[in-house]
């Protein structure tokens, strides 16, 4: 039996190359995994030494798949696909709306018995296959054409994230742009690593303190694997953790201790309609709420809106920003200033470009804690490290590491952030200077960029040549956030 987690992704991986001949993209072999390992893994469960009732109703069980072949098992498995959608709990959203994609029962055939079947999965530690389908999501990731990086969040960021945040038992953590789950994972592994968990509170870590939300069906679906391979959220449970719905729409009626979240990349919110002459157009959404304090069809800033009425009072928030919600006018002001005002916005961590999947963005992070309401601003300083200027990433030659984000760490100080120092790349902000400054603007910069004035200081060509195509990439989304405003 395999045990090795890169083993495995290699072992998976190489299948897929052949699919990819059929037209199979890479986010549909890992979807297709994710199915047929859900009902192999049912049926380990079943027998002994584990004996559990299994979840999945017989006739349309792992063993219904292994008894048949040609086209009466492609035929049998969109059966399957579509009677387990139809169930209720994990069982229900794993399979909801999921389809067939391989269209070769041969291959089909190949799959369900060379490759998965040949495999005791439920012997491998949950490290092991949660380190596997980690492993297969990064490279389903790294398919720039399939557009599945913007739901692919770096993990060293997500890890140190979380170790700053620092998630306690018993408090309730959400991510309503979760993805496959990243930060999800990473907070429960942190609660589970560092506190000393008795038998409730183990039960309660698994079931009753992580909380997502995903629009798109098939990643929900890879999000609700990635737990279940990771031993969260099992056993057949009817609680789901993940919502599939629109996080933006309304706010749920729910609050949280914690909310750790990258939405989804790009800043507008649109729907494409198709107009009288029969042709479609793309239709601006401005999302209207009450709990808003400014309407705006910018996806972005209707996020930082969102993830702070999610908040308890006195709740933590880390949020994945672009540039453009540091530094907008018009409701990106208004919101700017309302935060300052109704919550301690203590950190502003600058990313470097080279670290997301999906390129042209250039992205910060945002960490503020909720406050009870008052006439005093609750913002007294804003500490900014910057990492990006004279720091350069690539997603191959040089990845962002764990390692490269520990001074951040340090100099955040989780032990006691109120006895904090400047450093070089740690500056702090009073209030009275941020809310003078035009617009609010926390697009704050103070290093000098070696690379301006000293040609041996340059990064090697394809560094110079990825920042290129990052700038060139968000300034036409700029443009086109111009020109759609212009059009209306």
């Amino acid at each position: 039996m395999t045990t090795q987690p890169h083993q495995i992704v290699q072992k998976l991986w190489s299948y897929c190359n052949l699919l990819r001949d059929d037209g199979l993209s890479y986010g549909d072999y890992v979807e297709q995994l994710s199915l047929l390992l859900f009902l192999k893994m049912a049926d380990e469960q079943s027998r002994p030494p584990y004996s559990k009732p299994s979840p999945v109703p017989e006739g349309l069980d792992w063993q219904s798949l292994l008894a048949r072949d040609g086209v009466e098992l492609e035929s049998h498995y969109r059966k399957v696909l579509e009677e387990l959608g139809r169930k209720p709990g994990m069982l229900g959203m794993i399979f909801r709306k999921a389809q067939n994609r391989i269209q070769d029962p041969a291959k089909l055939r190949r799959l369900i018995v060379d490759l998965i079947d040949r495999e005791q999965w439920s012997m491998m530690s949950a490290d092991v296959k949660g380190d596997a389908y980690e492993g297969l999501l990064q490279k389903n990731a790294e398919d720039v054409k399939g557009g599945a990086g913007q739901y692919f969040t770096p993990r060293p960021l997500i890890q140190a994230i979380v170790d700053v945040v620092r998630p306690r038992p018993g408090e309730t953590i959400c991510d309503p742009a979760c993805g496959t789950g990243g930060f999800l994972l990473a907070a429960h592994d942190y609660v589970a690593r560092n506190y000393q968990l008795d038998v409730e509170q183990k039960r309660r870590l698994k079931d009753g303190t992580l909380f997502g939300v995903e629009l798109v069906d098939a990643v929900a679906r890879l999000c609700c694997m990635n737990l279940l391979l990771h031993g969260i959220a099992g056993d057949g449970a009817e609680s789901v953790p993940i919502k599939v719905r629109d996080s933006l729409a309304e706010h749920g009626g729910v609050f949280y201790d914690v909310v750790l979240t990258n939405p989804p990349f790009g800043r507008k919110s649109s729907v494409t309609i198709v107009n009288g002459e029969g042709k479609a157009e793309k239709e601006s959404l401005v999302v209207h709420r009450d709990d808003f304090w400014a309407t705006t069809s910018n996806k972005q800033l209707n996020f930082l809106q969102h993830v702070y009425t999610l908040l308890n009072e006195d709740g933590r928030a880390a949020v994945v920003v672009p540039d453009n919600v540091l530094f907008e006018g018009g409701a990106g002001e208004t919101i700017r200033r309302k935060l300052l005002q109704a919550a301690d916005v203590h950190t502003l961590l600058r990313l470097p470009t080279g670290v997301f999947y999906a390129q042209g963005v250039k992205a910060n992070v945002l960490f503020f804690d909720r406050r009870p309401a008052a006439e005093k601003p609750w913002t007294e300083k804003l500490w900014i490290y910057d990492l990006r200027t004279n720091k350069h990433f690539t997603l191959k030659k040089h990845p962002l590491t764990r390692a490269d984000l520990e001074d951040f760490v340090a100099c955040f100080n989780p032990d006691n952030r109120h006895e904090r120092t400047e450093s070089e790349r740690f500056k702090s902000f009073p209030y009275d200077e941020l809310v003078t400054r035009d617009k609010a603007n926390l697009d704050i910069f103070w290093l000098r960029d070696e690379s301006l004035e000293d040609a041996a200081n340059l990064p090697e060509p394809g560094v110079i040549a990825a920042e290129i195509v990052e700038d060139l990439q968000a300034a036409l989304e700029q443009f086109a956030a111009i020109e759609e405003d212009l059009g209306k």
